[in-house]
């Protein structure tokens, strides 16, 4: 292993790590994820029609409402992103540093 190679290897390894232990969780509730979806995205939806009937705060409240619950719910994809971009990085910091 090239010197400076440390912090590619820990991030892969973290990665991945976070990875296996969130896949079994994961694939047993894809359809409730999914489902779950569903009503945040709803209320989105209402805002915008509220906001377009002219009712801008009502829209406005519910928008903003619907978008947290969102991001509530899309952690989990957010996380996943994350740990597979730390593992990307990791090896392409392995991989530039193997060229010299």
């Amino acid at each position: 292993m090239k010197k400076g190679n440390g912090l590619a290897v820990v991030l892969i390894v973290v990665g991945a790590l976070l990875l296996f232990g969130k896949l079994g969780s994961f694939l047993g509730s894809l359809i409730g994820f999914l489902l779950g979806l569903l009503i945040p995205v709803l209320v989105i939806a209402l805002g915008v029609m509220a906001w377009r009937r002219g009712n801008k705060v009502v829209g406005g409240v519910l928008g903003v409402i619907g978008a947290l619950m969102l991001l509530g719910r899309l952690s989990t994809v957010i996380f996943w992103v994350a740990a597979i971009a730390i593992i990307v990085y990791g090896v392409s910091m392995l991989k530039s540093r193997n060229r010299y």
